[in-house]
């Protein structure tokens, strides 16, 4: 499995990967709607998004994750992050998650097609045979978001680990199966031709 950080270009959206050079923007970013302020939710607070681009990156040295920076393409603006983890090169499966964007940006259309690109990469460059994706019962908003792209409920794992705010946590898991990527590709695709 190729574990470089392509840069993924959509017609909204352009998946950068990672790099410090991103820190101011993603500082403005986590302000609108203040992100952070969401303890299911995966956004730093401004003085965490150094931190969390350095864990980020720590994290793709080591093989774990590749961190993208999500960059409108009409403006260059930055809206937020998102991360291929959890990478099992022996299924071969990636996750995609550790998402968040500013809020201005929420139903426009760029996270749909963020995960149409992270997936498209997925399967048709990496080989996969699996898309995971996890998020908190709490995050309907997550929730139903995944459910829109496609993905299958695989199931709910019980006080599965700490939120931010110390509350256990259930954790929702989503995949979408290589024999089913044909479909859930012209699924976003029509919605995004669509908008």
């Amino acid at each position: 499995m190729d574990l470089t950080t392509p840069t993924l270009i959509g017609r909204l959206v352009r998946l950068e990967p990672l790099s410090r050079e991103h820190h101011d923007g993603l500082v403005e970013a986590t302000q609108d709607g203040r992100m952070w302020d969401r303890w299911y939710t995966s956004a730093p607070t401004i003085e965490g998004v150094e931190t969390a681009i350095e864990q980020r990156l720590d994290l793709q040295a080591q093989g774990n994750m590749l961190p993208f920076t999500a960059i409108r393409q009409s403006d260059d603006v930055v809206l937020g992050m998102t991360s291929f983890y959890d990478i099992r090169a022996d299924v071969p499966r990636v996750s995609i998650g550790y998402t968040w964007n500013r809020e201005s940006t929420h139903g426009t259309g760029t996270n749909p097609e963020s995960k149409l690109l992270l997936m498209t990469h997925a399967f048709e460059a990496l080989g996969c045979k699996a898309v995971r994706y996890e998020t908190s019962w709490s995050n309907q908003q997550s929730r139903s978001a995944i459910e829109r792209l496609g993905a299958r409920l695989d199931g709910v794992l019980r006080a599965d680990r700490l939120e931010s705010n110390g509350a256990l946590r259930d954790t929702v898991v989503y995949s979408v199966m290589a024999h089913e990527w044909p479909s859930v590709r012209a699924g976003l695709e029509h919605r995004l031709r669509h908008r």
